[in-house]
């Protein structure tokens, strides 16, 4: 099995577990300012956190870059890359919150979007 086919199957696996978590979800959160007194303006700063279909979202928190992600790894990769060559502040909310800018992390995560739907309708019917 090759490694697409595996990353594949996963992101089935997490769209097919989104449908059925999606009614005990909690509102999404909403992205607020930083407070100036926890993290300097001059700090680059990422949200990272899950959304309600349970895919990993790196997103700075200034909107002006994000991504979604398979893994937690990849999400603190992608916020640190992002950040170079400083250092960047990682705030993990505890809500969920939802990508809401263009996707510039994992390109295969509009499939998994999509597998999603699709079975989203398949339940519902």
């Amino acid at each position: 099995m090759t490694l697409q086919m595996c990353e594949e199957a996963a992101m089935a696996a997490i769209a097919l577990q989104a449908t059925h978590r999606q009614t005990r979800q909690a509102p999404a959160a909403e992205f607020k300012p930083l407070d100036p007194d926890v993290v300097s303006a001059s700090i680059p700063a990422f949200f990272i956190g899950r959304n309600k279909a349970g895919l990993w979202v790196a997103r700075e928190a200034r909107g002006r870059i994000g991504g979604l992600f398979l893994f937690k790894k990849s999400a603190v990769d992608f916020a640190n890359r992002q950040s170079k060559p400083s250092r960047c502040a990682l705030v993990f909310p505890t809500e969920t919150f939802e990508l809401d800018i263009e996707n510039r992390g994992n390109p295969l995560i509009v499939l998994a979007e999509g597998a999603r739907r699709l079975f989203a309708r398949l339940a519902a019917r």
